[in-house]
């Protein structure tokens, strides 16, 4: 598990490297140029997203003693992702002073138009970062509920087995426990028949043993 980890963070570290430069590139361009970069950017920071998750999975895999130094690096990756994507909305309304004189150029009115739109471009970005930033918010709580109900759901079908487990063998032993009840009933059937079998024996032979005393002695009589 910890190599499929190493690998998202080569993967991390290569994208992060290409959302850096061009982070600070969006600064310098304006109108479609920017716009493309934008959304290029955008996709990529959806992928790092992803990444992290899979990192995230990865980390619930690794064994416990190792899991905290893994933890740790994954939670710096995270702020580098947050930190990343701060830039990112700060560079979107930002102009470099290079791109700010060739928007505004050099009339008075239309400079002042230039001025008003960009204000009104600033205040639809911010709008649409903070709706995109609730969202962001929605979703990773959708997740974390997610991956928490899965853990319970992992749960309790660990202790469904665990408890399979106990009454299969609790079913074993009753069925050894009949089936040494049924042994035993049938020894204690046949003691019970030979002691029974002994007795009218030793009442026959009484009997016949009286009997021939009281012979002898009456015959013995009868011939005095």
């Amino acid at each position: 598990m910890s190599s499929d980890f190493e690998t998202y963070e080569q993967d991390f570290g290569t994208v992060t490297a290409e959302l850096t430069n061009k982070i600070g590139r969006i600064p310098k361009l304006a109108g479609e140029e920017k716009t493309q970069l934008v959304l290029n950017v955008d996709k990529q920071l959806e992928e790092v997203r992803e990444l992290l998750e899979q990192m995230d999975l990865e980390v619930r895999e690794i064994p416990v003693p190792s899991r905290a130094m893994y933890n740790s690096r994954l939670k710096s990756y995270k702020q580098e992702v947050e930190k990343l994507e701060k830039d990112f909305k700060r560079s979107r309304i930002a102009y470099s002073d290079e791109v700010r004189n060739e928007l505004l150029g050099d009339d008075v009115g239309s400079s002042e138009n230039q001025l008003i739109k960009l204000r009104e471009e600033r205040a639809h970005l911010l709008d649409n970062t903070e709706r995109l930033e609730r969202s962001s918010r929605r979703l990773e709580a959708g997740y974390q509920i997610a991956v928490e109900t899965e853990q319970v759901g992992q749960e309790i079908l660990s202790n469904l087995h665990t408890d399979r487990e106990k009454i299969q063998r609790a079913r074993e032993r009753l069925r050894e426990t009949d089936a040494n009840l049924g042994k035993s009933s049938r020894i204690l059937t046949g003691m019970l028949r030979r002691i029974i079998q002994n007795r009218v024996l030793v009442f026959v032979l009484g009997a016949f043993i009286l009997l021939t005393i009281i012979l002898a002695i009456y015959f013995n009589l009868r011939a005095h």
